[in-house]
């Protein structure tokens, strides 16, 4: 029991009801789910949730079933009865981080992102924060500041309405202060968008190809940074900071030792034995595939620039994928095409610069 994680549950309860009702075609809010999902992670030693009861009768039974302490905050004549609930969830977490050294994780239950300074505290009082709200109504600002983010709407457990559709991620406007893109940078763009075949702005899908290139770039990041072996729970922790809302079953896969398998069968990881039972070492494939890539790009480029001439870089990874159809470069571990092709003319397999005439990068074939 000592190494089991004790969790403290705080929800804004009026947030996730009415966000439920709002936005999943008036479906009633059920927390058992979020209960469900809490288990898997530790032991919840505290349950709060914080509404004016009197809005919620029926729900104060489902609650009480599931030894959750309600926190009365009736609705005052002239008093903002959100505010007056935010700010006494808000001391009573910060109170109860300070007074219960042994909670190691805080769940905060609300898509508002008036926790977000709450959030941010309690991380800095070096506890781990989980955050879960429905989909619709959770602010773009609050995930990225939890260590792990739960959309009630995706967990275990919960009804899918009949029409259901994901909120996409809000496009990064560039601020008054920030500059736009170099040339280079906007090419970058532009030939990452037109390799995969999706306009501008538009995000990919969530599937398992998706999936790969996020995975295998991960796992080339933790190897170059050289601070030792790459182990699953190492891996799943990164992901978690990189994006704290993701969940191997948005993938379809029960655990995440089931994912790695498929990746590892399908050549896009490598998994070995590691320091603990059931949290294998996961690798890149050897680099012999990498040196194969970069003979075939040299072997395209040289074909395509006959008598020595440069070839541009734009449409030139489709070319690549005619002469082989499963070509990626971020199975590959690459970010993007143009850093693979970097890494080839680090190598010495092609010559890379850039023309400002062309308003592109020119490759020409070497050896």
């Amino acid at each position: 029991m000592d190494q089991e994680d004790r969790i403290a549950l705080f929800l804004d309860y009026e947030n996730l009801a009415l966000g439920a009702r709002d936005h999943r075609g008036g479906a009633d809010f059920d927390f058992r789910p979020i209960a469900d999902a809490l288990a898997e992670r530790g032991r919840v030693v505290v349950r709060r949730a914080y509404a004016d009861w009197s809005y919620f009768d029926e729900d104060r039974r489902m609650l009480t079933r599931s030894h959750v302490e309600l926190i009365e905050i009736p609705q005052r004549m002239g008093a903002s009865r959100k505010n007056a609930a935010d700010i006494k969830m808000a001391v009573d977490a910060i109170e109860l981080a300070f007074e219960r050294d042994y909670i190691s994780t805080f769940v905060i239950c609300s898509g508002d992102s008036d926790f977000t300074p709450l959030v941010h505290k309690l991380r800095e009082l070096n506890k781990r924060v989980i955050g879960v709200g429905v989909e619709g109504s959770t602010s773009a600002l609050l995930p990225p500041a939890c260590d792990e983010f739960l959309y009630y709407d995706r967990l275990e457990g919960v009804d899918i309405p009949p029409t259901r559709s994901r909120r996409g991620r809000p496009t990064r406007q560039p601020g008054p202060d920030q500059r736009p893109p170099e040339p280079e940078q906007q090419r970058e763009q532009e030939h990452e968008q037109e390799a995969e075949g999706r306009p501008a702005g538009e995000e990919p899908g969530r599937d398992v190809d998706a999936l790969a290139v996020q995975v295998a770039q991960t796992v080339a990041g933790l190897q170059g940074s050289a601070s030792g072996e790459v182990t699953a729970s190492r891996l799943k922790r990164t992901l978690l900071r990189k994006d704290p809302t993701f969940s191997e079953s948005d993938y379809g896969f029960r655990t995440f030792g089931e994912l790695l398998r498929h990746l590892a069968e399908h050549n896009v990881i490598d998994l070995a034995e590691g320091p603990a039972k059931g949290d294998p070492e996961v690798s890149l494939p050897e680099h012999g595939d990498r040196e194969v890539a970069f003979g075939l790009l040299r072997g395209v480029v040289g074909e395509l620039g006959s008598a020595g001439n440069p070839v541009a870089l734009s449409g030139l990874k489709n070319q690549l994928r005619r002469a082989r159809p499963d070509f990626s470069e971020k199975k590959l571990g690459y970010r993007s095409f143009l850093q693979f092709c970097k890494a080839a003319a680090t190598s010495g397999a092609v010559d890379l610069r850039w023309s400002p005439e062309a308003d592109d990068y020119l490759l020409t074939a070497q050896g």
